[in-house]
């Protein structure tokens, strides 16, 4: 595994360790209880989470942890409770303390903006030319990222139509794999 695949994320001036397993990135949960808690005790914490959370019933949460190996500060790698993005963000929905209500708060407006952008896709169009020239790329750049897009979209359609199967069909296609592995460029 490369060194960029271990760089650590600062989340709310905490480091969050990750790693890349399945094709994206898990996050070490004990890190982010700890930033969004702020307790003393995070492994404490979130084994008490977890036995609420499985006492409720989220039985299917805890099928989607993983125990991977992580660096710890003594520089030693050790098994720990990791999860993707999906799951990280539906532990956060349950973590009932005051420091996650902004993140929890963050997460309602994105799937409010989803939801209406699944109503009218003109406002995915808008949102994202805004992102794109909050990140400061020119006029120009965003023209030819948004029609990139457009014409993807069309070829997709019409593979679909053809009757190319999604996974392994696409990828060849649309050569997202290479040496077995997905290009990725973003992450939590």
């Amino acid at each position: 595994m490369s060194e960029e695949k271990n760089k650590l994320v600062v989340f709310q001036e905490k480091e969050i360790r990750r790693v890349w397993h399945q094709e994206e990135w898990w996050f070490a949960i004990v890190d982010i209880i700890e930033a969004l808690t702020g307790s003393e005790r995070p492994r404490k914490y979130w084994s008490d989470l977890k036995k609420k959370l499985q006492n409720e019933g989220a039985d299917q949460l805890s099928e989607k942890i993983g125990q991977l190996k992580v660096k710890s500060s003594d520089g030693k790698m050790y098994a720990m409770d990791c999860a993707n993005t999906e799951t990280i963000f539906r532990i956060i929905q349950s973590i009932p303390s005051p420091k996650a209500a902004p993140f929890k708060a963050w997460l309602a407006k994105v799937g409010y903006e989803r939801i209406q952008e699944i109503e009218n896709p003109e406002l995915a169009a808008q949102r994202s030319r805004e992102y794109y020239q909050a990140l400061g790329y020119s006029e120009e750049w965003i023209e030819r990222r948004m029609q990139a897009i457009a014409v993807r979209g069309q070829l997709t359609e019409e593979w679909k139509n053809r009757g190319v199967q999604e996974g392994q069909e696409f990828a060849i296609l649309s050569n997202q794999r290479r040496n077995g592995r997905r290009k990725s460029a973003g992450c939590f």
